[in-house]
């Protein structure tokens, strides 16, 4: 991997100008921003803000509608084996019953082709990505008999399974029980220490805190910038409709404004 600083250094994103949207039509525009390899990115918003938008037109799933975009010094979808993509919504009608073990081997596919045979460092890789998700004891479970919760960590796993050098995740909380959750956000916060940029759709204010930065989004830029900056209890009000209010010191929680409360009220939520 090259960072994002020195002579030749490359950015895991660069966007100046940006419009993302569908058959040409804007959903959301005027982005600009940088993620260095080794950084996180969240970016916030409701349903149809344009987060699912922007990060399918990351990897290449669909075309900018305007302005420059560059995934690792390239278009995007130029490098697949360094991009790994969790959606929100996976294919349920598979042909064969595959195991969950069997779905994070698909996260090798893009490095070695899918006619290229399984080496044993491909395997250690599956395995590996399965237990830090907490799931090596259902490796051998048809995805079909697995609850939601349980799947979307299988899919998170395949996307670690890769060791692409840019994650990029709509919603990966989802279904996820707050235990879940918690395992969600250490493997991540690894992948990023490992030196991959993450980048993550998410309605959460605190998961958006505690990245490096935070874009906002409603349909428009609302904000962006390091969260210090850009996670403002005007921005929040911009992006959602609610404000900010700190449920522990230093643990910031949206409400709704009509129910906003102080921390010590019993319906402080």
């Amino acid at each position: 991997m090259t960072g994002a600083d020195g002579a030749g250094a490359t950015w895991a994103v660069e966007a100046a100008g940006l419009a993302v949207g569908w058959h040409g039509h804007p959903v959301v525009g005027g982005i600009d921003l940088r993620v260095a390899l080794g950084t996180s990115l969240a970016l916030v918003g409701t349903n149809g803000s344009g987060k699912s938008t922007l990060l399918r037109t990351l990897v290449g799933l669909q075309p900018p509608v305007a302005g420059s975009l560059r995934v690792l010094g390239g278009a995007p979808g130029r490098a697949p084996a360094r991009v790994a993509y969790v959606g929100q919504f996976h294919p349920r009608g598979f042909v064969l019953p595959l195991r969950a073990a069997d779905v994070v081997a698909m996260g090798r596919f893009a490095r070695r082709g899918l006619l290229g045979r399984p080496g044993r460092g491909d395997g250690d890789l599956v395995r590996s990505a399965l237990d830090r998700m907490g799931m090596a004891h259902l490796a051998d479970a048809p995805l079909r008999t697995l609850s939601g919760g349980q799947q979307q960590r299988v899919f998170v796993a395949q996307a670690l399974a890769a060791q692409a050098d840019v994650l990029v995740l709509d919603e990966p909380a989802s279904g996820l029980d707050p235990s879940a959750r918690g395992v969600l956000q250490r493997v991540l916060e690894q992948e990023r220490a490992r030196g991959a940029a993450v980048v993550t759709a998410t309605h959460d204010i605190r998961e958006a805190v505690a990245a490096d930065q935070a874009l906002l989004l409603a349909g428009r830029v609302v904000a962006v910038g390091p969260p210090a900056e850009a996670v403002t209890r005007e921005a929040v009000m911009e992006t959602f409709g609610l404000v900010l209010t700190d449920l522990l010191p230093g643990v910031p929680l949206a409400v709704d404004p009509g129910h906003a409360h102080g921390p010590g009220d019993p319906e402080h939520r």
